[in-house]
């Protein structure tokens, strides 16, 4: 029966605008968080408050698909009493109920996000649970926030007369089989259209979208919170492992002569040249000649023999290791000096967190910056980084405006990326510091039609994919160095992780993050060498600042500067639950608590035998890694990462 007030409609139609309700309130209470923390958002104008409020739509569908997928399978299902009043009455208590709880948490931090200035994740809820005044909190909580009570309620009232206002009507076919087929129909739609909506996107090379996706939309990674909903930060942080808060040092002297993070730059002779750094997609170590000069008793080539002609000028470490096992571990490393240890920086409730990378960092010398990667943009969350890291602007495949280069997978091609990042650079007023991610060595491991039988297709299927970005990497310098800008650049080349190989020394724990490093400044005698001492990611940074005579200001990086004879060398990454650190001829494996292994590298360096309980000569670098996981874990949950004033 229809009342005044209520219209019937097509079943799916309601389906729809009930969904479409959630989005409309997650706005509003978007716009109501703002207006309540308006002041510790300063540099928001109205033109980013719209950016911002668009961005926002992504992180609102993801959190509206996870919460109402059980109403949404109930009700499209075809059951029998499917119209019944008591059936559609269940499913309105199911949809107020869950959508209630994810306007509470919305509701909650319209001024909770004042005290811990993020928004609430999984982690926070743990640590809320560990109070022992929880009822007392929150019964304060109520009393001194009674207006957010209000608008709690409002909200849930406004919600459930909305959802009445529209009821379904069920579709009416001549054949009474047509009906559960349609039935099935629109779920298998659904379905996919709410996995879609969950990963934030349906390209191969999309990741689930995370709290760090927000850095697209903003200015300044505190924004990041306006973007996001609540709902969505606790579901995508539930479950995942949560940095711990470290004491193993009674004092803070103690912990800085252990280890400390804070660079203070000397006064440095100005050496403003360019930098360009090169990431490589899954560039190992294994892969390199100059890298493997007994491997096959001498006789091994490699697959980047235009990289190992250029080695032969430049500064290489072939120690050199990542600090990270994923594409997205890779740029915090390389170009903020921040290892992904227990989590990825990127995919942590941390995300917002302030970090002073290469183009903050330069900017402060005067430096433009840009950083390329040929994929769609905002692939691999890469943009949404460039810009946390302060990146002057982010060039992807958009810029690059010609399909006719894509590779039908995962973006365009590196030969013309790469033809287009010189001719980009050119554009630039110097100094300049840029990056480029490559991405055709990577599964499918294809190459452009016309080079399919020109590099050796080795014993692995990544093998020519190498050989044909190394061949990219050829022209590009052989049109950088008719430029006027490249005599005076430093060029860095690393890879983002290392990958499979083919060797059995490849696949130990230490060696399976093991990658090129090569410092290349032409016409710089001083910079030509080899370098067999650790190296990792995270030295890159400290390292590049060094060189050009950075020291404007004090910085954090937990890696060393490569060029400083004095430095205390490590390698450090994160593997099977546990922190692993290389230094000297040792490597210990530490899960926060208890010693798990150690190895001696040189008598041992297959690490077959565990020496933790025979052999205490290891020890002596437990205090240096103690150090590091309680300066990178306490700074991280503290928000420690920059020098602040």
């Amino acid at each position: 029966m229809q009342t005044n007030n209520t219209k019937t409609h097509n079943e799916y139609l309601v389906l729809i605008y009930r969904l479409l309700l959630i989005m409309l309130f997650y706005s509003v209470f978007r716009i109501v968080f703002y207006l309540f923390n308006a002041s510790l958002f300063p540099n928001i104008t109205v033109s980013s408050f719209l950016t911002i409020m668009r961005g926002g739509l992504g992180f609102d569908l993801s959190a509206m698909l996870y919460l109402n997928g059980l109403y949404a399978l109930l009700y499209i299902l075809p059951f029998p009493f499917k119209f019944s009043s008591l059936y559609q009455g269940f499913l309105k208590v199911l949809f107020v109920t869950v959508n209630g709880i994810g306007f509470a948490l919305n509701s909650i931090d319209l001024i909770y996000y004042r005290f811990i200035l993020k928004r609430t994740t999984y982690n926070v809820i743990n640590i809320l649970e560990n109070e022992t005044n929880m009822g007392k909190l929150w019964v304060q909580f109520l009393l001194d926030y009674w207006y957010v009570a209000i608008i709690f309620i409002i909200s849930v009232y406004l919600l459930s007369k909305s959802y009445s206002f529209l009821k379904p009507r069920k579709i009416k076919f001549s054949n009474r089989w047509l009906y559960p087929a349609v039935s099935v129909i629109a779920l298998v739609l659904f379905s996919g259209f709410s996995v879609i909506g969950m990963r934030g996107g349906y390209r191969h090379s999309t990741r689930p979208i995370n709290m760090a996706n927000a850095g697209k939309y903003v200015n300044t990674p505190d924004e990041m919170a306006v973007v996001l909903n609540t709902p969505f930060c606790i579901i995508r942080t539930w479950g995942k492992k949560n940095f711990t808060a470290y004491q193993f040092f009674e004092s803070d002297k103690e912990l800085e002569t252990a280890y400390n993070p804070i660079v203070e730059p000397d006064t440095l002779v100005s050496n403003k040249k360019n930098v360009v750094i090169i990431i490589l997609e899954s560039f190992s170590r294994e892969l390199f000649g100059v890298f493997n000069p007994t491997l096959d008793n001498g006789n091994y080539k490699g697959y980047t023999p235009f990289l190992d002609s250029l080695s032969q000028h430049s500064l290489i470490f072939p120690n050199t290791f990542a600090n990270g096992r994923k594409s997205i571990d890779a740029m915090p490393s390389v170009l903020a000096s921040i290892p992904a240890l227990v989590l990825p920086y990127v995919v942590s409730e941390y995300s917002s967190n302030q970090i002073n990378g290469l183009p903050y960092l330069l900017k402060k010398d005067g430096y433009n910056s840009a950083f390329f990667h040929g994929a769609p943009n905002g692939s691999m969350g890469f943009e949404a980084f460039a810009n946390i890291a302060k990146f002057d602007k982010y060039v992807g495949m958009t810029e690059f405006d010609n399909n006719d280069e894509f590779d039908d997978m995962w973006g365009i091609w590196d030969e013309p990326f790469f033809q287009f990042f010189a001719d980009e650079m050119n554009k630039m007023q110097e100094p300049f510091m840029t990056s480029i991610f490559s991405l055709s060595s990577h599964h499918p491991f294809k190459v452009p039609e016309q080079y399919t039988d020109v590099f050796p297709k080795g014993t692995l299927p990544l093998h020519q994919c190498v050989g044909y970005t190394d061949n990219a990497l050829k022209n590009f310098f052989n049109a950088a160095k008719e430029m006027p800008w490249y005599n005076n650049t430093l060029f860095v080349i690393t890879a983002d992780h290392s990958s499979r190989g083919q060797y059995d020394h490849s696949f130990i724990s230490t060696n399976k993050f093991q990658i090129p490093l090569i410092l290349f400044s032409p016409g710089d005698d001083n910079m030509v060498g080899v370098d067999t001492r650790l190296a990792q990611q995270i030295d890159i940074m400290p390292t590049v600042l060094n060189y050009i005579g950075f020291d404007k200001t004090p910085y954090v990086a937990f890696g060393n500067n490569l060029l400083d004879e004095e430095s205390k060398r490590f390698a450090i990454n994160y593997i099977n639950s546990s922190y692993q650190l290389l230094q000297d001829n040792y490597v210990i494996h530490f899960d926060g608590q208890n010693i798990i292994g150690a190895y001696d590298t040189t008598n041992d360096p297959m690490l077959k035998k565990n020496i933790k309980d025979v052999d205490n000569t290891y020890q002596k670098h437990l205090p240096l890694m103690k150090g590091i996981i309680q300066q990178y874990n306490n700074r991280m949950i503290e928000d420690r990462l920059t020098i602040k004033k």
